[in-house]
Order: C-alpha cells, then structure tokens, then sequence
C-alpha cells in the first residue's frame, strides 16, 4: 500500500511516466533516484511525498550518500530540517566515512553545519580518512563552527593519520605526508 501511495505522489509530481511498464527493480531504483534528486534540488514537497508513504529515509546511493548527505551538500537547508525532523540519521557515513555536516562545513553551508552539529552525533567522528568535521572546519577556516564543535566537546588536537589535527589546520599548518 505504501508503495502504491508513493508512485501515486511521484505521477502527481510528474516524476514518473509509466511505472507500470516497467519491472519492479527498476521501479525502485527509479524512485531511489527522484528521492535523491528530490533532497539536491530541495523539493520539499517531493521528500514529503517520500516521507509520509514510509521511504526509507537513509536510502543509500551507490557511493553510499543519503538524501540528508546530499541537500546539505548542496545547500538545501528546508530539505536538510525536513529530513532531520523526519529522522534521517545525521551520523550517517558515505562510502569514504563523511557525514551531512562534513558536507556542509565542506560547501561552506554554515547555517546547515549548525544544524546538523545539533544532533547526537560524536563531534569526533571520523571519515576514512582519519579526519573530523572539526579538521575539516580547521582547514576551511571556518572558525566560528570550530568553536562550536569545541563546546559540543570536540578534541581539537586529535591527529590524522598525517598528523593534521583541527587546531594546527586552523593555524595554517598542513601536513601533507605522514610524520616519520
């Protein structure tokens, strides 16, 4: 039934045109993609669609990037609140590790990081990489947002594995091979 309600909503969108012609694998990756494509351009009304027939709101693409990594890297802070307020996981991880706020602190969406620093996520939690938001938010000088992953209790002189940690990349110094 809740799938039916979600095809119905997406051919009121427009967003598919002949479901019924197709297999149901590829039914559900076509949705699959209008939910991702939903949470980039922001539609919010689309992601409600989503939302009220019961989607799964932590759906991963094939790089592992949920609808939430995804409208916070592009910038999209209604779809960002809609989706946390829905439940998506904000700790989520794509497949190289980083989260929505990763994203946001990346793309300079600073109204978006804070939002996304407000959930329960470990200020500490680390990318692939070995990397923090906080590195992150130390490399793109975004000090403001540093400070406030250091009062959510952020270790600000935690080490990549090439010695980089949030405090010597605020401070300009970048390490670029491993210490010997």
């Amino acid at each position: 039934m809740r799938i039916f309600l979600l095809l119905l909503g997406c051919l009121s969108f427009g967003a598919l045109a002949a479901p019924a012609q197709q297999n149901p694998e590829a039914i559900r990756v076509e949705l699959q993609n209008y939910y991702f494509d939903a949470a980039r351009r922001g539609d919010v009304p689309m992601l409600d669609t989503f939302i009220e027939s019961g989607y799964s709101l932590d759906t991963r693409d094939d790089k592992g990037y949920t609808a939430l990594i995804l409208a916070a890297y592009h910038g999209q802070g209604a779809a960002v609140d809609r989706l946390l307020d829905a439940g998506a996981d904000a700790c989520a991880q794509d497949q190289r590790g980083n989260t929505a706020l990763m994203g946001a602190i990346f793309k300079g969406e600073l109204q978006i990081a804070r939002r996304l620093m407000a959930s329960e996520c470990s200020p500490d939690q680390r990318n692939g990489a070995g990397q923090t938001a906080a590195m992150y938010a130390g490399l793109f000088k975004r000090q403001e947002l540093l400070d406030a992953l250091k009062a959510k209790g952020a270790d600000l002189n935690a080490e990549d594995p090439l010695g980089n940690s949030a405090a010597r990349l605020a401070s300009g110094e970048i390490h670029t091979a491993a210490p010997r």
